[in-house]
C-alpha cells in the first residue's frame, strides 16, 4: 500500500473502442505509463457483421501477460463503448470467447422488419435514453435481433453483458450489470426511474440481466486457468469497469470538480453534465440520458464527430496541417462542410448521409483538414448549446491533438468558460481511478488550462450562423 492507504501497484485498463482496442498501464493517480493497441476490425457474417472476440481476447491476454512482466500490475479495469453487448453462456472459455452468438457490429444494417418490430416495443424516451439511432446501435436492439433470428440459442444463453462487463466476466467468471453501461443508450434501462425498460419484461429478458454492481467493485482475481495458460501473475483483481465516456466523466468527479460539462472527443463527440434540466432533453437533437457511476441521471448530447472529420478531411489528411490562415480563408470565401456526412443526424434531424460542401470546395489536403477541424469545432459548439450554452466546459480526447480545435470551440462560445484537459487519456485515467475508489483518501487533481480563441477570425460568428442555417436546410 502506498501513502494514504492507496494501492501502489499498477492498474491495467482495457479500452474497447469501435476502431481500436487499447491496453493501458496506469498508476494509482490515473497517469498512463504504457499502451498497447490493435485494430478492432469486424468480420462479415454469417450471421451478421461481428467483432472477432476470440482473436481480440487472445491479443489482450497475451498483451496483459507481456505488460505484467514489465509492471507490477495488481488491478484490471475494463471500459468500452456503449453501443453493444455480448450474449454469453455459462463457460467463459466456450468456443474461445464464451459468446453464445457473435457480438454484432453496431454499424451493421438492421433488417427492416426486425427494426420495425423493435421500434414498436422500444418505449418512451426515458425508457430508451435516446432516439433509436442508426443501423444496429443499442444493445437492446441487438438482443431483439438475436431473439428473432436465433431464438433457441437465446433461450439456452445465460447472460447478456455490456461491453466492459463482458471482459470482466471473461477474466473473472463473474457476471454483473453496471449503471453507466446500461445507461449508455443500451435501451434496457430507464435511468430516471432506476428500472428496466418495459421491453425487457415483454421479451422475457430478465433472466439474462445479472444483478447490478458498482463500477469500482472487485469481481475477484483473474481465473487461475487463464493465469496458467497465459503466464499471468495470480491475484490480479478484476473490477466491474464502466462505459468509456462515463469513466472519463468520473475522472473529473474524482478530481472534486462540481458543475461542469465534459466534452469527450473521438469517434463520437459526447457531452455529459449532471447540471442540465432533464425536461429539456430532445431526442431529435442527439440528446441522451446517461448515468454516472452511482446510477444518477446525466444529461448528454452526441454526434459522430470523428467520423465526420475523416469523411471531410479525406484519406490523406494525416500528411496535411490545419492553420489559422487557412481557416480564415475558408471562412472568408464561404466554404462550408454542411452536416451530416455520416449515418448519424447529430443535432440536425434528417441530415444523415446528406453532408455536402457548400461554396468553393477545398482545393488542397491542408484546406480539407482545416475545414474538417472547423467543422468539428462547430459540431462541438452545437452539442454544448443543446444542453447548456453557458456551461463551464472541459474538452478532452483525441481532438485536442489538433492545435486549432479547442481555440475554435472557445471562440464559438464568447463569454463562456471553455477549458482543456492536459490529460489526453481521460477514459483510461477514469477507469484506473475506479480501482482506487474505495481506498483513495481524497480528490485526484487534474490539470486544466483555458482554451484561448485564435486571432484574426472576426467573421467566425457570422460564419457559424450561416453554417447552422445551411445545416437546418439540409434536412430531408
Amino acid at each position: 500500500m502506498g501513502e494514504g492507504g492507496e494501492d501502489a501497484r499498477r492498474i491495467a485498463v482495457l479500452d474497447f473502442g469501435k476502431t481500436n482496442l487499447k491496453l493501458n498501464v496506469c498508476d494509482a493517480a490515473g497517469h498512463v505509463l504504457e499502451t498497447l493497441s490493435t485494430a478492432n476490425e469486424t468480420r462479415a457474417g454469417p450471421p451478421w457483421r461481428h467483432h472477432d472476440l476470440r482473436g481480440l481476447g487472445e491479443w489482450m491476454l497475451a498483451g496483459l501477460a507481456d505488460l505484467c512482466r514489465r509492471h507490477d500490475i495488481g488491478h484490471f479495469v475494463p471500459t468500452g463503448h456503449g453501443s453493444g453487448g455480448v450474449l454469453v453462456g455459462e463457460d467463459p472459455d466456450a468456443s474461445g470467447d464464451g459468446a453464445a452468438l457473435p457480438m454484432i457490429d453496431y454499424e451493421d444494417a438492421m433488417p427492416p422488419d426486425i427494426d420495425a418490430g423493435y421500434r414498436a416495443l422500444a418505449g418512451s424516451f426515458f425508457d430508451r435514453g435516446s432516439a433509436v439511432m442508426m443501423a444496429s446501435t443499442h444493445a437492446a436492439r441487438q438482443l431483439f435481433r438475436m431473439t428473432r433470428e436465433e431464438p433457441e440459442v437465446v433461450r439456452g444463453a445465460r447472460w447478456f453483458l455490456s461491453v466492459a462487463q463482458y471482459w470482466g466476466w471473461r477474466l473473472s467468471g463473474v457476471a454483473v450489470s453496471e449503471y453507466t453501461a446500461m445507461g449508455a443508450q443500451s435501451q434496457f434501462w430507464n435511468v430516471a426511474e432506476r428500472r428496466f425498460a418495459p421491453i425487457v419484461g415483454t421479451m422475457g429478458w430478465e433472466r439474462l440481466m445479472p444483478a447490478f454492481a458498482p463500477a469500482w467493485t472487485s469481481l475477484g482475481p483473474i481465473r487461475p486457468d487463464l493465469c496458467r495458460r497465459y503466464g499471468l501473475p495470480e491475484g490480479v483483481a478484476v473490477h466491474v469497469g464502466a462505459h468509456d465516456s462515463s469513466a472519463n466523466f468520473y475522472r473529473y468527479q474524482a478530481a472534486g470538480i462540481d458543475k461542469f460539462m465534459l466534452v469527450s472527443t473521438g469517434t463520437w463527440i459526447v457531452a455529459l453534465t449532471r447540471d442540465a434540466d432533464l425536461a429539456r432533453l430532445d431526442e431529435t437533437r442527439g440528446m441522451t440520458l446517461n448515468a454516472d457511476t452511482l446510477g444518477r441521471p446525466v444529461a448528454g448530447a452526441l454526434c459522430m464527430g470523428g467520423r465526420e472529420f475523416s469523411l471531410i478531411a479525406g484519406p490523406d489528411w494525416a500528411t496535411a496541417k490545419a492553420d489559422t490562415a487557412t481557416v480564415a480563408r475558408l471562412i472568408g470565401q464561404g466554404t462550408f462542410a454542411v452536416p451530416s456526412f455520416g449515418e448519424n443526424d447529430g443535432q440536425f434531424p434528417g441530415t444523415a448521409r446528406r453532408g455536402r460542401i457548400a461554396g468553393p470546395p477545398p482545393a488542397t489536403p491542408g484546406e480539407r483538414r482545416s475545414l474538417a477541424v472547423l467543422h468539428a469545432a462547430l459540431l462541438t459548439a452545437e452539442v454544448i448549446a443543446t444542453l447548456d450554452p453557458k456551461a463551464r466546459v472541459i474538452l478532452d480526447g483525441s481532438f485536442l491533438r489538433e492545435p486549432l480545435y479547442a481555440p475554435l470551440v472557445a471562440a464559438l462560445r464568447p463569454g463562456a468558460v471553455t477549458e482543456v484537459s492536459t490529460e489526453t487519456t481521460g477514459a483510461a485515467a477514469g477507469a484506473a481511478l475506479l480501482a482506487t475508489h474505495a481506498v483513495r483518501p481524497g480528490p485526484v487533481p487534474v490539470s486544466l488550462a483555458a482554451a484561448r480563441p485564435p486571432m484574426d477570425l472576426p467573421d467566425l460568428s457570422r460564419y457559424a450562423m450561416q453554417w447552422r442555417d445551411l445545416a437546418k436546410d439540409n434536412a430531408r
